[in-house]
């Protein structure tokens, strides 16, 4: 969990996508978040987290629904939401903290 802190400890916007491959919401969201990651560069960061490889992390997050995406901004959430999500919609999220 160590790794996990220093993942959202930055001051540039993290999206974070909770997700499995068996799940077909969390597989749709893959190429929208690629979009989201290409429209955005390193103005913010996208990365992917299997719960079948980070069960502890997903539970002490309390990630129920697939996909969970959450944006963290140093260190704090500042977004959540469980479902599948539009590039256009993330995007303009993670521009309000950029």
């Amino acid at each position: 969990m160590s790794k996990f802190g220093e993942l959202i400890a930055g001051s540039i916007p993290v999206l974070l996508d909770f997700y499995t491959d068996w799940n077909e919401s969390s597989t749709a969201m893959h190429p929208v978040l690629r979009d989201v990651a290409a429209a955005l560069g390193d103005k913010a960061r996208v990365i992917k987290i299997d719960i079948d490889k980070n069960q502890e992390l997903a539970e002490a997050l309390r990630v129920k629904g697939l996909p969970t995406l959450m944006i963290y901004k140093s260190g704090e959430m500042v977004w959540r939401q469980s479902g599948e999500q539009d590039a256009n919609t993330l995007i303009g999220l993670l521009q309000e903290y950029v």
